[in-house]
């Protein structure tokens, strides 16, 4: 797996640099694991545009992944695979029975490897273990919040937290923001990093790559007129203004902390801007 710049045939192509697949075994999916994916381009259920800025990008097809790995035994890994809905890579697993998941590749990760789930088993690339017996400084991903739930957090290429200490019955966590965060001790993690950790480095290096995204232009709001945004208006290229940035609403932005969860404050011990 790497990065490779492209010839600068064209312009768009000078800055721009893809991935070279290199660690990719099979260029066709599982299609028992496969679901279809509609678009929503940002809408709700009313058809009102929630999340701006969504639309178009290439067809794709869900793949069926394993968050929970709940099934016990030992399993091989089949092959490797792209993932059009992720930026990591996934892994087709086989167990003994011949029943077949989709599972977070880790990085490192080979054909013919076998992975496994259970508190007793080794901490193996690919297991997957209670938090409890995780040995402190031990790389994971694809963590749960809540017992049986399935992993919910650390997941995306390249990442991965660290375990930091045991006690009364929780473990302490730092995650990759820098955030130091308690979990339920009775919790599954996966060991290792994600895979595909050179993602951070592509350039789309033109509009037409991020289309296929799924992601439409942004406008500046001080672009605009000021009946269309707080930051609009004024004679030639103007700034924001003396105010403070602002939404196209009129809500605080740029920075501004908006997380308020009363549930979830007492388990993090250190903020991620607290470094």
């Amino acid at each position: 797996m790497g990065i490779k710049k492209q010839k600068p045939i064209t312009g768009g192509m000078r800055d721009s640099s893809v991935d070279d697949f290199s660690d990719i075994t099979t260029g066709s999916p599982f299609k028992p694991l496969l679901a279809p994916l509609t678009k929503k381009g940002g809408r709700n259920n009313r058809g009102r545009i929630t999340v701006r800025h969504r639309g178009g990008g290439h067809k794709r097809r869900y793949r069926m992944l394993d968050f929970s790995r709940s099934k016990y035994g030992e399993a091989k890994v089949e092959t490797i695979e792209y993932d059009p809905n992720r930026s990591s890579r996934i892994s087709l697993i086989r167990f003994e029975d011949g029943t077949r998941k989709y599972i977070i590749s880790p990085h490192n990760i080979k054909l013919g490897d076998t992975v496994q789930t259970g508190k007793d088993v080794p901490n193996n690339l690919g297991n997957t273990k209670s938090l409890a017996s995780l040995q402190t400084g031990t790389l994971i991903h694809n963590i749960e919040l809540s017992p049986g739930s399935g992993g919910v957090m650390v997941k995306s290429a390249g990442t991965a937290a660290q375990v930091m200490a045991h006690e009364g019955g929780y473990t302490l966590i730092r995650l990759p923001s820098g955030e130091m965060r308690r979990i339920l001790s009775t919790c599954n993690a996966t060991i290792g990093q994600v895979s595909n950790p050179e993602n951070k480095n592509r350039k789309l290096g033109r509009a037409g790559s991020s289309r296929r995204l799924g992601k439409r232009p942004t406008v500046r709001g001080s672009a605009m007129s000021p009946d269309a945004h707080p930051h609009g208006g004024g004679e030639g290229r103007a700034g924001i203004g003396m105010s403070h940035p602002k939404t196209p609403w009129g809500k605080p932005a740029l920075g501004t902390r908006t997380r308020r969860n009363k549930k979830t404050d007492k388990m993090i011990l250190r903020r991620r801007y607290e470094k």
